[in-house]
């Protein structure tokens, strides 16, 4: 197939979005499809407010239409609610043509928790709109998918998640530095922004090292705020494997994401995972890998009793072909009649 892919998040952006669709696009390609990726790298752009590192994309007028009608895709796939996207569903509904969107975030509590002044319904209103004509709403988990049908969207499809089980493994070098410091090592590996509560993990009072791995606009202040935590910035590749591994237990606070990657990942390494009873870990943990309780103190501590061994095994179930096969299951193919009147 010719499958154009519009996202208004790419690399060099470091985020769960960016990861699942790089790595379908490379499992699509290895299959033996063609893909057109419209990305903000394509266009000129502007810093997104509140969060320089996501840039918006400005395309000229009609751009994104004609790159789409010049591949003349067999599907388009629209995975974001942002300018590219925007312009994107504009053109797939002038056409005719039929597109499938994706929710990767939940987008009304993420705005809300940037924005305080912002209503979570009132960003559902614009999440409505968005997704209301598209022919399926690809959702991570059951969680998702009831979410949306809960706001009248009934039309989602299943898109799980993958690990790259070549490099996310037990069997491997641990990050020395962090074996060193005392145990037990409490790891969270992610975006440091506020949407991700992660003060709600380093406010925690289990004995032992806080470390987080990761990047974002709230380091600086959750730095400042709590010395004693071990702040490594962004790791990537085997350097990233080696700290999931060196960890006792990996902890996720999040409320906002609809799955969370690094929750295999860790787990694909023998890690057991400490989180809140919330959309995303109720639907990825299972109890012999994890642990979830409103209290995070209680979850790490029941995480850390957890067999090691188990949680490599049920990470590394998690594959990227599956994800991408599940993607082509969703895919909503465009007449070829359609395609070439367009």
């Amino acid at each position: 197939m010719r499958i154009a892919i519009v996202t208004d998040a790419w690399s060099p952006q470091v985020n769960g979005v960016v990861r699942t669709l790089q790595s379908v696009a490379a499992e699509l390609r290895a299959m033996g499809h063609e893909l057109l990726i419209v990305s903000p790298d394509c266009y000129a752009s502007v810093p997104c407010p509140t969060y320089p590192e996501i840039r918006l994309a400005l395309p000229r007028p009609g751009a994104v239409g004609r790159t789409l009608g010049g591949f003349l895709p067999d599907a388009v796939h629209i995975a974001t609610e942002g300018p590219l996207g925007l312009r994107a569903r504009r053109w797939c509904l002038t056409q005719g043509l039929p597109f499938t969107t994706a929710y990767h975030t939940q987008f009304p509590e993420y705005v809300a928790a940037r924005i305080r002044a912002v209503s979570p319904e009132w960003v559902w209103r614009y999440v409505r709109w968005f997704h209301a004509p598209s022919a399926a709403i690809l959702a991570s988990t059951p969680s998702v998918a009831a979410a949306l049908a809960a706001h009248g969207l009934a039309q989602s499809r299943p898109w799980g998640r993958g690990v790259d089980t070549a490099l996310f493994h037990a069997d491997g070098t641990r990050d020395a530095g962090v074996r060193a410091l005392p145990g037990p090592i409490q790891l969270y590996a992610g975006r440091v922004a506020v949407e991700k509560n992660i003060a709600a993990f380093l406010a925690t009072d289990v004995p032992g090292t806080k470390v987080v791995v990761g990047d974002g606009p709230a380091r600086a202040a959750l730095t400042a705020q709590y010395p004693d935590v071990h702040f490594l910035g962004a790791k990537f590749g085997e350097d990233l494997a080696a700290i999931y591994r060196a960890a006792d237990v990996f902890v996720f606070p999040s409320r906002t994401d609809t799955f969370g990657l690094v929750m295999i990942e860790a787990l694909a390494c023998g890690t057991p995972v400490a989180a809140l009873p919330v959309q995303g870990p109720v639907d990825v943990l299972i109890p012999d890998v994890g642990v979830m309780d409103d209290a995070l103190d209680v979850a790490i501590a029941k995480a850390l009793t957890l067999d090691r061994e188990g949680c490599a095994r049920y990470g590394q179930g998690f594959t990227w072909r599956a994800s991408a096969e599940q993607f082509l299951a969703a895919l909503a193919p465009i007449d070829r009649n359609l395609r070439t009147a367009a």
